[in-house]
Formats: structure tokens, C-alpha cells, sequence
């Protein structure tokens, strides 16, 4: 078989498995307080589901990229998108809304229009000690900015999300070509340390994710599907010897992609923001009004001789009997 569609097929497998963790990462976020630490998550069941799915769909993902290159896997990350949004709508109980399938189209058209320029041969190139070193520098320099206190703290988590997943995705590459094609010694410091380099960047990559879904699903998966293939190919044209097909059409063809792609993580961040303002707006009548009920006290005493009924706020029952 072509190696090209097994590397499409287990990603598309992949995609599946990530959108259902991605799911299930939003339905927790949605439920554990905003000052929840990682420990208060290791408690819980569907914490370990959704790490099992992405463990599955990383294993996936990692046979992937032994049959095809990373401007070609990377980008399929985005059918996580096309199955993640419909399936987070109808565990909320609500309908797909329309600015949400046009964002959501907008983002795979664009991704699409990158996965054209993608080259199509297997990987053969790997990163040397000091390229991971400096990548893993890199990174973490970005991520560290992306995670300082600011406006829109969901979108800004979700693109430090997609980075270190995509680093590690790249860092994985290197990792599966050097093992598989027998490319020097198979245990050396330079695999070590890229070992560990993907381990550190995939569990960084799943705690700033379950950070970004706090405040929906939408938008934060289409930032971190948009910001994943993105890192990983920028290291795999600049490092890795990889080459975009049409030369300068296939340029124009990325630009185009990349702004449609970026427009429809706008649609997205809209639609998110509708559908807060209309579960809080739900969720107004139901709250009763603030301050202490009170209580009604029927006295003996007043201007007539009968009684008189006067309240007393900060009590919630009623008394009865003389001054």
C-alpha cells in the first residue's frame, strides 16, 4: 500500500480520537472550578478517559508520521475540528449553530489549501542535538509569553497548546525516523533528550488545553488545530529539508489558506462568545434575587388595636405573638 494513504488513514483515526478527548476535556473543564490545580484533576475519571484518548490518538499519530511528512500529517489534525464541534454541541444539548459550521468550514478550507502545498514522500531527515535543543528553547520562550496574565487567556492557552503539541509532534518524527531506519545507535543522548523533550511538550500541551476549554470548545480547538500544524511545519521546512510543492502558486495558495483559516477561528470566537451570553442570560432567571429574605412578625399592638404586620429583613420565617 501507497505510503502516503496509510499515513492519511491513521490520521484521520487519529483526528477521531482527539476530538473525542477534546470533547471530554471541555465537559470536565466545564465542571471543575476556575482555581482547580492539576492534582484536583488526577481525581477524576474523566480526566484519565480523555488522556487515554489522546494517548491513543498520539500513538496513532506517531505511525502516521512514519509514512508521511509532517506538512502532510499535521495538517489532517484538522478533521478533529469537523467531528469535534457537532459532537461538543450535542453534549451541551443545543443544535450546530451557523456561525459555527461557517467558521468551522472556513478553518478546513484553509487548512485544506495548506495540505495542497504539502510535500508528499515519506521522512527521512532528523534533528540533530542542538536543532531539539534550540527547539525546545524556542518553545519554551513562546509559551511561557503566551501564558502571561491578559486578554482572551482561552485563545492565548489554546495556541500554546497547538505549538508544544506541534513541537512534539516534529520532536516525535525525529524520534520514530532515527529508531525505525536504524539511523545511528539506538540508545544515545540525542534520543534521550528528545525523549524527554516530547514527553515534557505533549503533557504540556494537554494541561494548556484543558485551560483553554474553561471558557467553551469552538474557538480554543480551532486556535490549537490552526497552531499545530503550523509550528510543525515551519520546523520541518526550516530544519528538517521538507519543501512545499508549486513553488510560488503553492505560496500564494498557504497565505490564502492561512487567512482563511484565521477568519474562521474569528467566526468561531463569536459564535463562543453568543453562546456564553445566552447560557448566562438563561441562567439569570433561575438565580433568585440577592439579599436576606425576610420575615413577617404579627404583633398585638397598633393604631386600632389590631395587628399589625411589619417586616424584619434577615430572617426567613414568620412570627407570631405580642411585643
Amino acid at each position: 500500500m501507497n505510503a502516503t494513504v496509510i499515513a492519511v488513514a491513521l490520521s484521520l483515526v487519529s483526528a477521531a480520537a482527539y476530538a473525542s478527548a477534546a470533547v471530554a476535556q471541555a465537559r470536565l473543564a466545564g465542571r471543575t472550578e476556575p482555581g482547580a490545580g492539576v492534582l484536583r484533576l488526577l481525581g477524576r475519571g474523566a480526566w484519565w478517559s480523555a488522556v487515554a484518548l489522546n494517548a491513543g490518538g498520539a500513538l496513532l499519530h506517531v505511525a502516521a508520521l512514519k509514512y508521511g511528512p509532517l506538512t502532510l500529517v499535521q495538517p489532517l489534525g484538522a478533521l478533529t475540528l469537523v467531528a469535534a464541534v457537532p459532537l461538543g454541541a450535542r453534549a451541551a444539548g443545543r443544535r450546530v449553530t451557523r456561525i459555527e459550521w461557517r467558521g468551522t468550514i472556513l478553518t478546513l478550507l484553509g487548512l485544506g489549501a495548506l495540505l495542497t502545498t504539502a510535500g508528499g514522500t515519506a521522512p527521512h531527515e532528523t534533528l540533530s542535538l542542538p536543532e531539539a535543543l534550540a527547539v525546545g528553547a524556542g518553545t519554551m520562550a513562546v509559551v511561557a509569553g503566551l501564558s502571561r496574565p491578559g486578554a482572551r487567556p482561552g485563545l492565548r492557552h489554546a495556541a500554546a497548546s497547538g505549538i508544544t503539541s506541534g513541537v512534539a509532534s516534529a520532536l516525535t518524527q525525529t524520534l520514530t525516523v532515527s529508531v525505525t531506519d536504524h539511523a545511528g545507535p539506538l540508545f544515545s543522548w540525542r534520543l534521550v533528550v528528545v525523549a524527554l523533550l516530547v514527553s515534557a511538550f505533549a503533557m504540556s500541551g494537554l494541561l494548556l488545553s484543558q485551560t483553554a476549554y474553561r471558557g467553551g470548545l469552538g474557538a480554543p480547538l480551532a486556535v490549537v488545530t490552526l497552531a499545530n500544524p503550523v509550528a510543525a511545519a515551519a520546523i520541518g521546512l526550516a530544519l528538517l529539508g521538507e519543501r512545499l510543492q508549486g513553488g510560488a502558486i503553492s505560496l500564494l495558495l498557504a497565505l490564502l489558506g492561512t487567512a482563511a483559516a484565521v477568519r474562521g477561528v474569528i467566526l468561531l470566537s463569536r459564535a463562543q462568545a453568543q453562546t456564553s451570553t445566552v447560557g448566562d442570560r438563561g441562567g439569570v432567571a433561575a438565580v433568585p434575587p440577592a439579599g436576606p429574605p425576610s420575615r413577617v412578625v404579627i404583633g398585638s399592638r397598633g393604631p386600632v388595636g389590631g395587628q399589625v404586620l411589619r417586616p424584619e429583613p434577615g430572617l426567613d420565617r414568620v412570627s407570631v405573638g405580642g411585643s
